[in-house]
C-alpha cells in the first residue's frame, strides 16, 4: 500500500515541501532513497525501537521510502516522526485518512518520545503559503511555530498522541499565541545599564552617536579602560525591535534550533564570539550551510574583542557582509543568503604592550600589530574612540552615570527622524546605509563647514576614505540635535572620532 505524507527541508532561513512516499509491499527489505544523510538513514534504527515499545512493528514485508525531490539534499533526525507515521498508514497498523492534511516533523526517542527540531518557524511560514491544515511538530518547537497566524499548530509530545489523534481516538488542541501580544510584553535591560559605567562621558557620547545612526564603531584603549563595559551596554540603548525585526531574527534563531520556549527573540541579539573563530563559523556555511556568528547577530550587535587578535583571514570575510548587510554561500549545487544586518562594535588595544605610551613595544612592533586591520575592513567602520583609564579619584567619588533609558529615548527619536527621511529606499533606514547619492542630498555643506573638513584633512592627516564617514556621523549628530542642516560643530565632533585614519596610526 502507497501512502504520502508531508514533511519540510530549510535552506538558508526558508522551508521548502518535502512530499514522504511510502509503500509497502510484498517481500523483504528496507529500501529509503532520496538523498537521505546519515541521520536519516539511521531512523530505521530508531523507529523500530520506538514502536516495539509501545505495542507495534516494523512490518516484515518490503518497506519503500522516498523523499521527493529526489535530487534535494536531506538531513537531520526531523524526518523520523512522519516516516513513522508513513510505515504504519501503509502497513494497515492505523488508519489516518487525513494524515496528507498536515506538514509533520520530529525525532523520535526509542520509547516514543518526541524531540525537539530545528527550523520550526520557517517550515510553519511555509506550510501556510502552501495551504496546509496544519502543522505537528515537538512541544518544545510549539511556541515559535504558533507566532504564524492562520495555520494550526500542534504540539506533541508522544508518537501515540500522533497516532490516536489521526485514528480520532483523542484531540489535540492547537497551540494560538498572539505574537503583538507577546512583542509587546519585551524584558527590560535591568542587568547590564550605562548607570553602571562611572565616568567616560565621551565614549558614552560616542556609543549614543553609533547607535542613533547604526555605525560600526571601534574603541581602542588599554586594558581595564572599560572597552568591553561599555560595549555589553551599548544593546541597552538601541531602538526597541519592530515585529517585524524580531521575527527575522526569530526566523534564523530557529534553524539554529535556538529559540527559547517563549518563542520570539524579542531583544537585540549581543554575540561576541572568540578570537579563535574560524571564517566558517563566523560568516556561516559548512557541508550543509548554517548561518554563523554575523547572522545571528542580525537587527544586533557584533563585538569582536581585541579585533587584532582575529585571523586575517576571518576579518576579511566579513567585508562584504557589512557593505550587502547579508552574507550569500554558493556551492556547487546550491546558493543560501542569509540576512545580516549588524552593528559591528570593535575594541583593540593601541599597541602590542596594551598601552598607549609606555611599555617596551617599538614602534615597527606597534605597526605590525595595528596593520593587522586592513584599511578596507578600517574602511566600514565609521566611529573610531580613544578610551583612556578612569582615574581613581573620578571611581571612588563619581556618581553613577546617566542610565540607558534617557539615552535610548534620545536614540529612537533619531532613528526615528531617519525612517521618515528614508521612508522612500527600500534598503535604506539609518544614516550608516546612506549611499554616496544620499550623502549628496543630505549632507550638503555650507562654506564654513566645507572649510572645516578640508583644514581637518590637510593639518590632521585625514585620508579620503574618511570623508564620507565624517558626513555620515555628522548627520547623526544633527539628528540627535534634531538639526535640519549641519553645521560646523556637527562636523568638528564627528572629525574627533576618526582617530586611526590620523598619520601615525596606522600609516
Amino acid at each position: 500500500m502507497l501512502i504520502q505524507l508531508n514533511g519540510s527541508a530549510v535552506f538558508g532561513v526558508d522551508a521548502h515541501l518535502i512530499t514522504i512516499e511510502v509503500n509497502v509491499d510484498q517481500g523483504i527489505g528496507y529500501h529509503l532513497v532520496g538523498l537521505p544523510d546519515n541521520a536519516i538513514k539511521e531512523s530505521n534504527y530508531r523507529i523500530a525501537a520506538a514502536l516495539q515499545n509501545i505495542g507495534y512493528k516494523l512490518p516484515g514485508k518490503k518497506i519503500t521510502i522516498n523523499m521527493a525531490p529526489a535530487d534535494l539534499r536531506k538531513e537531520g533526525s526531523a524526518y523520523d516522526l512522519p516516516i513513522a507515521l508513513g510505515i504504519l498508514t501503509a502497513s494497515k497498523q492505523i488508519e489516518a485518512p487525513t494524515i496528507g492534511d498536515y506538514i509533520i516533523m520530529g525525532e523520535i526517542a526509542l520509547d516514543g518520545a518526541i524531540r525537539p527540531i530545528k527550523g520550526a518557524l520557517p517550515i510553519a511560514i511555509q506550510a501556510l503559503k502552501d495551504g496546509f491544515k496544519g502543522f505537528i511538530l515537538p512541544q518544545e518547537n510549539a511556541a515559535e511555530a504558533a507566532i504564524v497566524k492562520g495555520i494550526a499548530v500542534y504540539g506533541i509530545t508522544h508518537l501515540k498522541e500522533v497516532m490516536d489523534f489521526f485514528e480520532g481516538k483523542q484531540s489535540l488542541t492547537p497551540l494560538t499565541i498572539d505574537a503583538r501580544k507577546l512583542f509587546a510584553q519585551q524584558d527590560k535591560f535591568d542587568a547590564l545599564d550605562f548607570a553602571d559605567v562611572k565616568g567616560q562621558e565621551t565614549i558614552k557620547r560616542c556609543m549614543e552617536i553609533a547607535a542613533s545612526g547604526g555605525h560600526n564603531i571601534i574603541l581602542i584603549g588599554p586594558p581595564g579602560a572599560g572597552k568591553t563595559m561599555l560595549a555589553k551596554r551599548l544593546p541597552s540603548i538601541l531602538p526597541p525591535m519592530t515585529l517585524g525585526e524580531a521575527l527575522e531574527t526569530t526566523k534564523i534563531h530557529s534553524v539554529l534550533g535556538r529559540v527559547k520556549e517563549r518563542g520570539l527573540v524579542h531583544q537585540r541579539p549581543f554575540r561576541s564570539p572568540h578570537h579563535t573563530i574560524s571564517d566558517v563559523a563566523l560568516v556561516g556555511g559548512g557541508t550543509y550551510p548554517q548561518p554563523g556568528e554575523i547572522s545571528l547577530a542580525h537587527n544586533g550587535v557584533l563585538f569582536l574583542d581585541e579585533l587584532p587578535e582575529f585571523k586575517r583571514s576571518v576579518l576579511e570575510v566579513m567585508r562584504q557582509p557589512l557593505e550587502d548587510r547579508e552574507v550569500t554561500i554558493s556551492r556547487a549545487k546550491f546558493t543560501v543568503t542569509y540576512p545580516s544586518s549588524f552593528m559591528l562594535v570593535a575594541s583593540m588595544n593601541p599597541s602590542p604592550s596594551g598601552y598607549f605610551n609606555r611599555g617596551t613595544t617599538t614602534p615597527v612592533e606597534t605597526q605590525r600589530y595595528l596593520s593587522k586591520i586592513s584599511g578596507p575592513l578600517l574602511d566600514r567602520i565609521d566611529l573610531h574612540i580613544e578610551v583612556e583609564p578612569v582615574p581613581f579619584e573620578d571611581l571612588a567619588k563619581k556618581p553613577l552615570g546617566e542610565a540607558s533609558q534617557p539615552i535610548r529615548e534620545r536614540v529612537t527619536k533619531a532613528r526615528q527622524i531617519q525612517a521618515d527621511r528614508f521612508k522612500d529606499f527600500k534598503s535604506i533606514h539609518y544614516n550608516a546605509q546612506m549611499t554616496p547619492k544620499q550623502l549628496r542630498t543630505y549632507c550638503e555643506l555650507e562654506a564654513p563647514a566645507k572649510a572645516l573638513i578640508k583644514t581637518a584633512m590637510d593639518k590632521l592627516g585625514l585620508s579620503a576614505r574618511a570623508y564620507d564617514r565624517i558626513l555620515k556621523v555628522a548627520r547623526t549628530i544633527a539628528d540627535l540635535a534634531q538639526a535640519t542642516n549641519l553645521q560646523t560643530d556637527h562636523i568638528a565632533e564627528a572629525i574627533q572620532y576618526r582617530s586611526l585614519d590620523r598619520e601615525g596610526w596606522m600609516g
